[in-house]
């Protein structure tokens, strides 16, 4: 009775919901109480109601929707019904299998996606990749939530989904099944799909490359389908700092997720705990050799990043201790030290350049050679030549001035009185007397003129063209307030051009000041939040400069080359005469194959050497992974746990609270379904015991109506 009166009040109040089912649909909805009955119980997880009209029913259409136009299986999916999401998934020709498993990676039901993905319809794993649009074009409503559509955009696929809502155990699924994120095309694309795209409906083009670009900067995506995801991070990162720049009306989404690869970059460096896992991040996917005098970690991941301008990373702690240690490569013992003892070690090495400078010449190997190798010295040495070089320009520069104070007669060898110097400048006296009788001249003209009352009047405030730039150049203080005053009497226009003067320059100062007192402290606030950031970049870009290999002496000591530069120069030409040796050679082997292949024993080798090429390949394939490959492995794994640790930590939001009641809701449905059954076999047995004991009864009556009659 229970029950009855459950079911009852459950689908009074589905019935009082669907109530303006006009809304969504003009024809509404016509369903039979069984298909009533079979949404409700798909909606509320009703398992054993669901089990007994699957097997039991044969009218029952098990793909009838709602008012809202979703089916039992969106509506299981939708409360997380793990048990009715699998019974409906054994039956065949089931419809919207793809909006089903999109709605489950959006909501992140693990469970009911691997649940789905086991269904007959993936296979061949072609709808992982063909997006609900490429469906539709097929006639195909796989992925429709209705008639009217799909539930989320058209170019939307579950990896892109499962990576936007940063999936971890979902995309590693998808990825499994061969699922991958195509990368859009280059903007400028003028292939025939981009241009039709374009042409067809450019806003959805640009919605689906911006989706695109969210799935490939999910944390999720990179830390889980990449094997170097931070060189593909640091990639990404300006390839969306590009676009950026290109399609503007996108700016701000694009630099949000620039930013959003450039933390986990960030991120992965944070998590490393040893100097092998950070120099393996900082070098990235090479020959791992061990640090010794002759070889220098590459840092092929930090000139990346300097040169993408990723300052957080650069500026990260662990980089920067990296970055320090070598700074002082075989000083460590002045790395600690005061600054008192490194300002004598500067002005020792400064005293002694030239000798050192010798003494390397002749033993670069030594280990004097090796100490002046280490940067800090690189540096320390190329600071005193510069600083050198400046002091001698000062000393050239004061010595072309030491004449100027002596006088005019006075040299190194005394003349005094040397009037003759006059006559050999005559023609500087006649160039002299021409240019003033020029001057004077020209200034008793303008002295007439001025003085003419009516040939010139000032038209500074006059006209509107002279108003304007009178007023402009006031600014810049190349106008005097007298500029408004009138040769003759105009009293009206001299008071307007006051007004004007006085109102413009209150008005542009105002104006300018508020201006610069934003835009200083914008500035300065700017610098001071991240003026540790940029500090740190600018070091490691200066410190990079000296890390390379050569350069070791300054100008002018680099003039005269090394016999070590000599080495070097004979190792280089030897390594090339190697590989254009090895080029002729395979070459003429090519040759030799090409001419000699049609004969059977040819052929015979040459099958022979490909099927021990395919061999080595299916080994390499299967070899062991290196030691960059474990290390990223472990950073990735730390990766993936803290970040479900850190959601797991959020507060408990209404989704969780939502999936407690769904599963309470299915645990009384499944009790009382229990309670039913026990209730009927106990019936049954006491139907049984009644019937048992009724006869009994019987015959003992009988047997006392016998007694008595006897």
């Amino acid at each position: 009775m229970q029950r009855r009166h459950t079911t009852l009040r459950e689908k009074g109040r589905r019935q009082a919901i669907r109530g303006p089912a006009y809304m969504f649909n003009e024809k509404g909805t016509s369903l039979t109480p069984e298909e009533e009955r079979f949404l409700d119980s798909a909606e509320y997880g009703n398992i054993p109601v669901v089990r007994k009209m699957l097997e039991e029913s044969k009218t029952l259409n098990f793909n009838c929707v709602d008012y809202m136009g979703q089916n039992a299986l969106q509506l299981a999916v939708g409360n997380e019904h793990l048990e009715v999401t699998e019974l409906l998934l054994k039956k065949d020709n089931l419809a919207r299998v793809g909006d089903a498993l999109l709605l489950a990676i959006s909501k992140g039901y693990v469970r009911i996606v691997e649940a789905i993905l086991n269904h007959p319809a993936f296979a061949q794993g072609q709808r992982l990749t063909l997006s609900p649009l490429e469906q539709e074009l097929r006639d195909d409503d796989f992925y429709a939530y209705d008639e009217d559509g799909t539930r989320f955009s058209h170019d939307i696929t579950p990896i892109i989904l499962a990576a936007h809502c940063q999936e971890y155990e979902i995309v590693h699924i998808l990825l499994l099944k061969g699922a991958r994120i195509e990368r859009p095309h280059d903007y400028f694309c003028k292939c025939n799909e981009c241009t039709e795209k374009q042409r067809k409906d450019s806003f959805s083009h640009s919605r689906s490359r911006m989706n695109a670009y969210k799935g490939l900067a999910s944390a999720a995506y990179l830390s889980l389908s990449s094997e170097d995801p931070v060189l593909t991070a640091l990639e990404l990162s300006n390839e969306l700092a590009r676009l950026a720049n290109i399609e503007t009306e996108f700016k701000n989404d694009y630099r949000k997720l620039s930013m959003q690869c450039k933390d986990f970059v960030v991120g992965v460096l944070d998590l490393c705990r040893d100097t092998e896992e950070v120099e393996a991040i900082l070098n990235g996917d090479v020959n791992f050799q061990v640090w010794s005098d002759h070889h220098r970690p590459s840092l092929s991941r930090i000139k990346l990043a300097i040169k993408y301008e990723v300052k957080k990373f650069v500026a990260h702690p662990n980089c920067q201790q990296q970055l320090l240690t070598m700074w002082y490569e075989n000083l460590s013992g002045l790395r600690q030290q005061s600054i008192a003892v490194k300002f004598l070690a500067v002005f020792g090495v400064s005293l002694g350049l030239p000798f050192l400078a010798i003494a390397y010449w002749i033993a670069p190997c030594s280990k004097l050679g090796r100490t002046l190798r280490s940067p800090f010295m690189k540096f320390v040495a190329h600071a005193v030549s510069f600083t050198i070089f400046l002091g001698l320009l000062v000393v050239n520069a004061s010595d072309r001035f030491e004449g100027v104070k002596n006088l005019p007669n006075e040299t190194f060898t005394d003349y005094p009185k040397q009037i003759f110097r006059v006559k050999t400048t005559q023609f500087s006296w006649t160039e002299m007397l021409i240019m003033k009788w020029v001057l004077v001249h020209s200034g008793s003209q303008n002295g007439e003129q001025m003085t003419n009352k009516e040939a010139r009047i000032n038209f500074y405030i006059c006209w509107v063209e002279e108003s304007f730039k009178t007023l402009f150049w006031s600014i810049f203080g190349l106008s005097e307030v007298i500029s408004v005053v009138l040769k003759y009497d105009h009293k009206f226009i001299e008071n307007i051009g006051y007004v004007l003067y006085g109102v413009y320059n209150v008005t542009m100062v105002v104006v300018l000041l508020n201006m610069l007192i934003a835009m200083i402290n914008n500035s300065y606030q700017e610098i001071e939040e991240d003026a540790d950031v940029e500090w740190k970049f600018a070091r490691a870009k200066l410190w990079l400069s000296y890390f390379d290999e050569g350069r070791t002496l300054p100008a002018p000591f680099n003039l005269v080359p090394s016999p070590k530069s000599f080495y070097y120069l004979i190792m280089r030409i030897k390594m090339c005469l190697i590989k254009l040796c090895k080029s002729k050679a395979k070459s003429c082997e090519n040759d030799l194959e090409m001419g000699m292949l049609n004969s059977k024993f040819r052929k015979t080798r040459y099958q022979a050497g490909m099927r021990n090429s395919e061999n080595l390949t299916a080994n390499n394939s299967f070899s062991k992974p290196t030691r960059y490959q474990k290390i990223m492995k472990r950073l990735i794994k730390r990766y993936v746990l803290k970040a479900q640790v850190d959601r797991e930590s959020d507060e408990v939001n209404e989704g969780e609270l939502k999936e407690i009641k769904q599963d309470i809701s299915s645990l009384r449905y499944e009790l009382l379904e229990e309670k039913s059954q026990a209730t009927g076999e106990l019936a049954d047995l006491i139907q049984q015991l009644s019937e048992k004991f009724g006869k009994n009864l019987n015959k003992d009556h009988l047997r006392v109506n016998k007694g008595k009659d006897i």
